[in-house]
């Protein structure tokens, strides 16, 4: 088995913290994540898992949490990258956005809804189910809250199960974003580059 890669950075002024583990010196525990991680749907070592590697317990009770969230989300594959983005940008999570706004493109989101994301605005040519999500995000993140009248025109267009995959979404990815920013997991050479935010 190949040890685990980590990818060259675009931005090389911060050195990776948690370098990945080379296959020979893994553990039997560490290797039974990284076979259920290659076999499973995300078909690799990628984001947060080089470094929860070190716990390997913990690494595959984040791996079947996140294969939950994302894989059997009640949302639309579209919508539920949508959430994603907002939470990669509320952490500036530069490698989420990388992965995850590509995604968000190769499902339909418009770019100008992509870029919109990115540059911390209000999308302006969004559907409606998108501008609900925003405002639902945004309250969440921002004001740690989501207001009577947002939940309740969530609960009215989605229902109670899909708004607590919202919910959970934006729980998960945070805690992934928070991982990911402090290890500082690089962005590929030629990948998308989440833009700063403009004072």
């Amino acid at each position: 088995m190949q040890s685990t890669s980590t990818t060259q950075s675009a931005v090389p002024s911060q050195s990776v913290r948690f370098d990945a583990i080379n296959a020979e010196a893994m553990t039997p525990e560490q290797l039974a994540v990284v076979k259920s991680l290659t076999e499973g749907p995300r078909g690799g070592v990628r984001g947060p898992f080089n470094a929860l590697l070190r716990n390997p317990r913990l690494a595959d009770r984040v791996r079947v949490l996140g294969d939950s969230i994302r894989f059997e989300n009640s949302l639309p594959p579209a919508l539920r990258e949508f959430v994603i983005m907002i939470v990669a940008r509320f952490w500036s999570a530069r490698y989420e956005w990388h992965a995850h706004s590509k995604i968000a493109a190769e499902l339909g989101i418009r770019q100008d809804t992509i870029d919109a994301i990115g540059e911390g605005r209000v999308p302006p040519q969004a559907t409606p189910d998108e501008t609900l999500l925003y405002r639902f995000c945004h309250e969440l993140l921002h004001d740690k809250d989501v207001s009577d009248a947002t939940y309740a025109e969530a609960l009215a267009r989605f229902g109670e199960a899909s708004v607590l995959d919202v919910l959970c979404t934006a729980g998960y990815f945070g805690f992934v974003s928070l991982i990911l920013n402090t290890i500082r997991h690089p962005v590929p050479l030629g990948g998308s580059e989440l833009p700063s935010l403009k004072s």
